[in-house]
């Protein structure tokens, strides 16, 4: 196993972690901390791709490794700040849904182009979404942590609180983009062999 399949693989392993210490009321600071492990885990996300690329490292399975483990994080962080209603009802399960949804989409188009001897790596657009979600959710997460304290100014928490909802929006927007992007350009795939 190469040096970036093992990034892949640590930010797996990072996903209970966080989750632990997001969950753990006895922790102090756990939200926080969480927030810093998921930042630690998106940036294995960047390193193993930067690594891959630049010392011709790319595999089938660094990519399917690396897309398995992304979907982890997020949807595990996601569902962290639904639960907390950190993302008010109904709002938080639309947006989760939405993730789910365009993830096992592309997951199946995948498998169905694997099948077909293709490996469909991400995109430009899959990367912007990426790149939103791994700003957005972790800033939930603090906005979480933050809520526990008493005496912080009401004007900067409701700040706070609308970048993050903000940059989770044009995510989720994304998100249904590249998926209709995804369909449309990988369209082949669907079409039988006779």
């Amino acid at each position: 196993m190469n040096l970036p399949n093992k990034l892949s693989l640590t930010r797996v392993i990072l996903v209970p972690v966080m989750m632990f210490l997001y969950l753990a009321q006895f922790v102090p600071y756990g939200k926080f901390i969480a927030a810093g492990v998921f930042v630690l885990a998106a940036f294995t996300d960047f390193l193993d791709g930067y690594i891959a690329r630049k010392y011709n490292l790319v595999t089938d399975m660094g990519k399917f490794l690396d897309a398995i483990a992304d979907k982890m994080l997020v949807t595990c962080a996601l569902i962290l700040i639904c639960c907390d209603a950190t993302i008010p009802a109904p709002y938080g399960a639309i947006v989760l849904s939405i993730f789910i949804v365009r993830d096992l989409a592309v997951n199946m188009l995948r498998l169905i182009a694997a099948n077909k001897n293709v490996v469909i790596a991400a995109d430009k657009l899959g990367k912007y979404k990426t790149f939103t979600q791994d700003i957005a959710l972790p800033m939930l997460m603090v906005f979480a942590g933050l809520k526990l304290i008493e005496g912080i100014n009401e004007t900067f928490m409701t700040v706070f609180m609308w970048v993050g909802y903000g940059i989770l929006i044009a995510s989720t927007v994304l998100s249904v983009v590249s998926l209709v992007h995804y369909m449309i350009k990988n369209k082949a795939v669907f079409t039988e062999n006779k």
